[in-house]
């Protein structure tokens, strides 16, 4: 797996950036390897579950997380593009409540990594996108939280084309004052 790994404001964050190769045939590139995830990305996780969302323009997914049973995700976009938000939680962290945003697409093929102790979210900036993303623990619904997208203490800087299209749970997020968050 050729990547270059891009570390983002908030340092365990990382973007990752294929190598592809290109012919006349198209293009290839290993969307996954565990021992160059290990080597570049980050050790010690094991990725258990797959999930894929598909989504129309405007879509507001999250901020979303488990406050126990944290899951890492390693996102990518197979169709359109999306804005990416990730939100430190980990109230010991010199970065608490700080946020990073990538535009991710299939045109650029990034993916995010997003260890456990952040919230995710993402908007959809195409018609459809299709979003990809593993994670290192099963999905656990009593343990999910949601953090209020808007939330003006995180300042998040949306780039929306209109309201944002939202579910009854992101709707009812909660602002990060008010949140559990990691110790």
């Amino acid at each position: 797996m050729a990547i270059n790994v891009i570390t983002t404001a908030l340092p365990e964050v990382k973007i990752i950036e294929p190598k592809v190769f290109n012919d006349t045939r198209g293009s290839f590139f290993e969307s996954f390897n565990a021992r160059e995830f290990a080597v570049q990305v980050a050790t010690g996780f094991e990725f258990v579950q797959d999930n894929h969302s598909r989504s129309t323009k405007n879509v507001l997914r999250g901020l979303h997380y488990q406050i126990q049973h944290p899951q890492g995700k390693l996102v990518r976009v197979v169709a359109g593009a999306v804005f990416d938000v990730v939100v430190d939680l980990r109230r010991h962290s010199s970065h608490f409540g700080q946020w990073v945003g990538v535009h991710l697409s299939a045109d650029n093929r990034r993916q995010l990594w997003v260890p456990p102790g952040f919230a995710h979210s993402f908007l959809t900036l195409s018609a459809e996108a299709e979003f990809l993303y593993k994670t290192t623990d099963y999905c656990y619904p009593e343990y999910e939280r949601t953090l209020l997208w808007h939330d003006p203490e995180l300042g998040i800087a949306w780039p929306l084309d209109g309201e944002p299209v939202l579910s009854a749970k992101d709707i009812a997020g909660v602002r990060l004052a008010a949140a559990e968050v990691f110790a």
